[in-house]
């Protein structure tokens, strides 16, 4: 099921005073950064060794990004575990009646995605990813 860490979430206010210090501070390399409008949020992965940091900001008032931020401000959000098939693993985990989020997978920048709900996962918000298979390179928009 969990092969490794993928990436730690982290939200933001604003994108670019994020990257000024993750990007420009720290030096971490912009995997991809891009505008996800179907989530609301602007996200950016940062690659970090064989793990990556997702910045998230909401760009719209009305999501659970949003809410969180408004509610417990900047920082941790969640963690995202890499699978081989996370078709496969999500309906394991909803067999096993485990509280989930997503009842399907979805696109989000990390590939085919699906989170698990905190209150199955003692409080942490968990995303399972399989990570899709294209080319990495600098971003091209926001």
């Amino acid at each position: 099921m969990i092969k490794r860490v993928h990436h730690v979430g982290v939200v933001v206010r604003d994108m670019e005073q994020a990257m000024r210090f993750w990007r420009d501070t720290l030096g971490l390399h912009v995997h991809k950064l891009e505008t996800i409008e179907e989530q609301g949020v602007k996200a950016a992965l940062l690659t970090l060794g064989d793990s990556e940091i997702e910045l998230l900001e909401p760009v719209v008032t009305d999501n659970g990004v949003a809410r969180y931020l408004e509610s417990k401000g900047e920082g941790l959000h969640h963690i995202c575990f890499e699978v081989d098939d996370v078709e496969r693993d999500l309906g394991a985990l909803r067999q096993k009646q485990v509280e989930l989020i997503d009842q399907v997978t979805r696109i989000g920048l990390a590939g085919r995605i699906c989170f698990l709900h905190p209150r199955a996962m003692g409080g942490a918000l968990v995303e399972l990813c399989q990570p899709l298979d294209e080319p990495s390179e600098e971003p091209a928009h926001a």
